[in-house]
């Protein structure tokens, strides 16, 4: 499955912040905002710190939930990014930004990453917003496979699953 940079990519952001760990160094995550290609990623600690508790928010969006729940946490980031979409001509090809362009880095993330599982949401299926079905992972992911059926955050998650049930089979209890 394709998606567009402020689709996918922006919820791909989104499920790599709510993987963080613990609060990053202002450096690391500019690191994961270049990785996305975020333009505007000179964190201060505050904003640092921001981005880090905006991210325990997008995490209620991954994961089993039904589609009134996603749609209600969903709704509720969009509403607390509080952008204003426009299109940009900066490149020379109309597109949208979701962001004013004195936005803050901080604010620029929440906007964007609101946006992109709201396009998720409603273009591709809620359901792809996952978390890894293997005991002990639950890593958010996007799944962007074909058919929407991903269950792994990762093939090695999947593969060390698949062992684990069989040694289960065969070694019994």
């Amino acid at each position: 499955m394709h998606f567009n940079h402020y689709g996918g990519d922006a919820a791909r952001l989104g499920a790599d912040l709510v993987n963080l760990p613990a609060p990053p160094a202002p450096e690391d995550l500019a690191a994961l905002l270049a990785a996305h290609g975020v333009a505007r990623r000179a964190l201060d600690t505050a904003r640092a710190r921001e981005i880090w508790e905006w991210s325990r928010r997008l995490s209620a969006c991954f994961g089993p939930t039904s589609l009134e729940e996603r749609v209600r946490a969903v709704n509720a980031l969009l509403a607390d990014a509080s952008s204003r979409p426009r299109i940009s001509l900066h490149d020379g090809h109309p597109h949208l930004h979701y962001s004013a362009p004195d936005a803050d880095p901080a604010a620029h993330v929440r906007a964007v990453t609101a946006a992109g599982l709201a396009y998720v949401v409603c273009f591709a299926g809620a359901d792809r917003l996952g978390r890894c079905a293997r005991e002990g992972c639950g890593t958010a992911y996007v799944d962007t496979s074909r058919n929407g059926r991903r269950t792994y955050c990762t093939v090695r998650c999947a593969n060390n699953d698949a062992v684990a049930r069989h040694r289960r089979r065969t070694n019994g209890p």
